[in-house]
């Protein structure tokens, strides 16, 4: 019974040893409010729920350049519309709108159009 008895103090003596204060003293509230505001401000705190993402990297062209470039692009046809092939640029077509207007009734009366669902 003594040696359960001696066994229990000793256990009980090595925990409380074992959640000792560490004897360096804890940081400041203030202290650690100025870390944290220090680090908020050269963005080294993430924000959401996602991953901290690498800053976004500024440009060198001035922004009259850039919507310069872009209207340039886009009334030569290289921007692309839509959710088509860019690679592919569609041709505008010979034909006059009463022409093709013609063919598709005429496809339609000899029964090359389907109809509904089952002619996906």
């Amino acid at each position: 019974m003594k040696l359960k008895l001696i066994a229990t103090a000793v256990i009980a003596s090595l925990s409380l040893l074992a959640h000792a204060e560490d004897p360096a003293k804890p940081a400041a509230r203030a202290d650690v409010k100025a870390e944290a505001k220090a680090a908020n401000k050269a963005g080294e705190v993430a924000k959401g729920e996602g991953d901290m993402a690498a800053p976004a990297a500024k440009s060198s062209k001035k922004r009259a350049d850039v919507k310069a470039e872009a209207k340039a692009a886009n009334k030569a046809g290289d921007v692309a519309k839509g959710e088509g092939d860019a690679a592919a640029p569609q041709t505008p077509s010979t034909k006059k709108r009463a022409d093709v207007k013609a063919e598709a009734k005429a496809a339609n009366k000899a029964g090359e159009v389907g109809k509904g669902e089952a002619s996906k």
